[in-house]
């Protein structure tokens, strides 16, 4: 499927059966993750077959079964937005190799995963991730206008990107988030919530794919 399908297509799966992630699909993954830690700066890590750190009543729970795969993602202090963005284009890679994913924060062990951390590193979030018992189902939405701002007429792109910020994941299905375009500039602001700032970077991924990255710039911070 393409990345516009996947979108679609994705929803929150905790439940996993035993089949293993091998071949092409663990070959595909391996270098997507090498691909946005060149791009990124960050150390994110594939862990497969090791059930610990899910192992727990963390685990329980979070209402997680069999949950033996994961991706960590690893980085300094200050990186919540940036660990968001390209968790989710992982994420949606995920998607078209044919996985299941759902993004954790809170329930898992983060002591037991066996990565490999450098000076001043830390696991800040978590993507499970296998071969789902079901395909999840999708999350209810606040409305556009509750989500955005426009000065003038919106544009068809931001429609578009809209369209698919919405069907981003966030936190708890929070949605605490605006997107206001200003021509062809676009801002994405996260609101005060729990894990706003990773839910951001999400957005954000989710918003460029649907506008197109050629027809808005970011406004810069």
């Amino acid at each position: 499927m393409d990345i516009q399908q996947a979108i679609i297509e994705r929803h929150s799966v905790r439940s996993f059966t035993d089949q293993r992630i091998e071949g092409e699909i663990k070959s595909s993954l391996e270098e997507a993750i090498e691909e946005c830690n060149r791009e990124s700066g960050l150390n994110i890590q594939l862990c497969l077959d090791e059930p610990n750190a899910f192992g727990g009543m963390r685990a329980h729970y979070g209402k997680f079964e069999n949950c033996k795969n994961y991706i960590a993602l690893i980085g300094k202090a200050g990186t919540d937005e940036i660990c968001g963005y390209y968790g989710e284009k992982l994420v949606l890679k995920a998607q078209q190799l044919g996985l299941n994913t759902c993004w954790v924060a809170m329930t898992y062990n983060k002591s037991k995963a066996p990565c490999i951390l450098n000076k001043g590193e830390k696991i800040q979030i978590v993507i499970a991730l296998g071969h789902g018992k079901t395909a999840g189902r999708p999350h209810k939405s606040k409305d556009m206008m509750q989500l955005s701002r426009v000065e003038g007429e919106m544009a068809d792109w931001f429609k578009r990107g809209m369209e698919a910020a919405m069907l981003a994941p966030t936190a708890v299905n929070q949605q605490k988030f605006i997107i206001t375009q200003n021509g062809n500039t676009v801002s994405a602001k996260p609101l005060a919530a729990f894990f706003s700032k990773f839910d951001i970077g999400i957005v954000k991924y989710h918003f460029e794919i649907g506008a197109g990255k050629e027809n808005f710039s970011w406004k810069e911070d």
